[in-house]
Parts: C-alpha cells; structure tokens; sequence
C-alpha cells in the first residue's frame, strides 16, 4: 500500500491549501438557480434545476429536523461500542419519524428491492473515519427492515481507502464494497492496455463543470481520473443505487467543518483537487443541488462518536476526541449547521478559537439558497436524547 500512502500525503496537501479558503467573499443570490461570489470561477450550477425534484430531494420529508443522542458509554477505550451505537440510532430514527416501531421508521426511507447506497468517509484510514459500529448498526437494522444484504452496497470515491479501514467483504459478507477508483493486486492505477481503471466507473452524463483546472502529477492523476474542467459523478450514484444513506464523520476543517454536505460532493465525483483552494464552499453546495445526488439521499446519520476539532480533515491523533454523539437528518444543511456548534464548542473549550464563527459557514448559505435545506440555527428543529 506504499503507492496508496504517498497519495493520501498529496491528497491531504490539497485539502491544506484548501482549507484556508474557507471564509470566502460574501455568496450572493441571482434568481433561484445561480449562485456565485464576485471572483468564482463559472459553474454549470443551473443545469442542476434542469431535473425536476422528487418527493426524496433535499432537504427531504423533515426539512430542518435534527436528532441529536449522546451517550457516554458508546465510546470504550476509544474504541465505539457497536451496541451503543445501535441504541442511539434507534433512538433518533424512531424520533425523527415518530414512529412506533424501528421497521415502520425505516420504511419511511426505504422498501424491500431498492439498491441502497451506505456513504462512509474512509479518507482519515483507521485512526479518524466513519466507524464499523455505527455502519454495521445501520445494516443491521436496515435487514431487520426489510432489505437484503445484497442490495446494500458500502461505497466511496476510492476502493484503496475502502480496503484499508476494514470495508472489505470479508468483514461485511454479502454486502458490496464499491469505489469509482480502483488498484489492482499488484497496486497498479491501469490495466493491461495502459487505462485508468476507474475511468469505466465515471458517467460522462453526469458532471459538475467549474472553470478551474488542476494541475496533477503522476502520482496523483490516478486519484483524479481526468483533468480538465469536467468533475464527472461516479456511476454508483447514477446507475447504481436507488437511495443513499450518508454516513460521513464529524471533522473540523480550519474554523469549519466536513461532514454531511462534503462527504456527499466530494466522494460522488472525479477531479477535485483543482476545487479545494477556490471553490471548496461551492462544490460542498453545487454537487449536490445534481439529482444524483439531490434527489437519492434521503438520510444523513453522522458518525460523532470519535471525530476530531482540529488538524482536519486529516488525523492528528492529538486532535481525535469521543464526541459520543449520533445526528440524524434528511436535512443535511441543517444537520451540518447542528454539528459545526459540536466542533466549535470544542475548539473554544480548547483554547483554538474564541468565539463561535458560523459566518465562515459559506457552503450551508449557498446550499439553502439552492434548496437543499435549512441553514438558520433558529429556524431548525434539534431535539436532543441522552443515553446515559
């Protein structure tokens, strides 16, 4: 896994760019479908209006209503606890729906036959991604729902990091282990023909087109697929999937966060490193105004028993902490505006900020301006369980 390792060193190196561009000049509204600040490079953002909404789109069937459990014991040793986990999911689907029973909850999003997609965030390897006791609770309970371990499918941007942080199938039999870029066995990007692998995985329907191009290298073309100014969205969430189920991990970037908006625009398409340093708000937003995405994720579950309030989204381990928390939303604006409080709480308990910064939260104005939910924290509905 050398090849894989040096390139997460250069992934990270974007991010770190990246992340300083956060606070953004102010993004302004003209009409309903185009968003833009006054030196954002063009975008083909008003092609995303061109398909029409469904019942699923964002911001879903509880626009602004978050469910927050914590729980002390669902961290041991730092290590999550999978039963815990299990109860605190339980808790907030049954709040979210006010259902009486965790089957009729989950059938409010999915039914037996649908392809259902488990959107995890491996990027941090072991020490700092979406843990195996919130996703294996989630399969658990979406079998006892109704649906078949092998219309489930665990999926990421890259089978590499799949692979390393224990998403394999024989840690998960009969679910589907899926990434848009692949390595081979003997760690090779391309195949005998000289052909990026991943480049059979990409939909040249689907795109995100942003006037900006990257520059790459070899080592870090293969994590790109293309060049270019064309982001082109991965077939698992075109083709492949009925509904999604976002299960990102609580992480600070700078004085803002990465969790539900940016697990989902970042994972679903190629060629992002050119977008971090100056549209790094508007691909969070943008992304997933695309009915690829818009209109199959219909719940987003973060993953806040470990994350991490500084250093991110890298994994510093002397920034990893046990938030002991699960946020449960179809909203993911909301839900991200919900978990940036957790991170800046703990940020400022720390002594790293003063104050609370919400204002650098760019992306989740521009995304409520595109639809796609609720970022007024007085407009939003959190309903806070405590577990013990």
């Amino acid at each position: 896994m050398k090849a894989n390792m040096l390139n997460r060193r250069k992934f990270f190196s974007f991010l770190g760019t990246g992340t300083v561009a956060l606070a953004l000049k102010p993004w302004q509204v003209m009409g309903s479908n185009t968003v833009f600040n006054d030196d954002k490079p063009l975008t083909n953002i008003a092609d995303a209006a061109k398909t029409p909404r469904n019942k699923w789109s964002m911001p879903g069937a509880y626009p602004g209503r978050v469910i927050s459990v914590k729980n002390t014991k669902a961290v041991i040793n730092d290590e999550p606890v999978e039963e815990e986990a299990y109860l605190m999911i339980k808790e907030a689907m049954l709040s979210l729906t006010k259902q009486d029973s965790l089957e009729k909850a989950w059938g409010t999003f999915v039914s037996p036959g649908e392809r259902i997609g488990l959107k995890v965030n491996p990027i941090g390897g072991r020490l700092l991604s979406t843990s195996h006791a919130v996703t294996r609770s989630v399969i658990k309970q979406l079998v006892e729902s109704g649906i078949k371990k092998e219309h489930i499918v665990i999926w990421d941007r890259r089978e590499m990091d799949l692979k390393e942080t224990g998403f394999t199938s024989e840690n998960y039999p009969g679910i589907t282990i899926a990434g848009t870029e692949l390595m081979d066995n003997s760690g090779s990007f391309y195949d005998k023909d000289g052909k990026l692998y991943g480049e059979a995985n990409i939909d040249r329907e689907w795109f995100y087109l942003a006037d900006v191009e990257g520059e790459y290298d070899a080592e870090t073309m293969p994590y790109m697929i293309n060049g270019g100014k064309y982001s082109y969205f991965s077939k698992i969430v075109t083709r492949g999937l009925d509904k999604i189920i976002n299960i990102p991990i609580l992480k600070n970037a700078g004085s803002s966060i990465t969790n539900a908006m940016k697990n989902l625009a970042y994972g679903a398409i190629t060629n992002t490193g050119r977008l971090h340093a100056r549209l790094w708000n508007d691909t969070c937003a943008e992304v997933c105004a695309f009915a690829p995405i818009r209109d199959k994720v219909v719940l987003n579950i973060c993953d806040a028993l470990r994350g991490c309030f500084n250093g991110g989204p890298g994994a510093n381990p002397q920034f990893i902490c046990n938030y002991n928390t699960i946020l449960v939303a179809t909203d993911p604006v909301a839900l991200d505006r919900v978990a940036y409080d957790i991170v800046a709480q703990k940020r400022i308990a720390e002594g790293i900020q003063k104050s609370s910064t919400p204002e650098l939260l760019t992306f989740l104005g521009m995304s409520s301006a595109l639809g796609l939910g609720i970022s007024d924290i007085d407009k939003i509905e959190l309903t806070l369980a405590d577990l013990g």
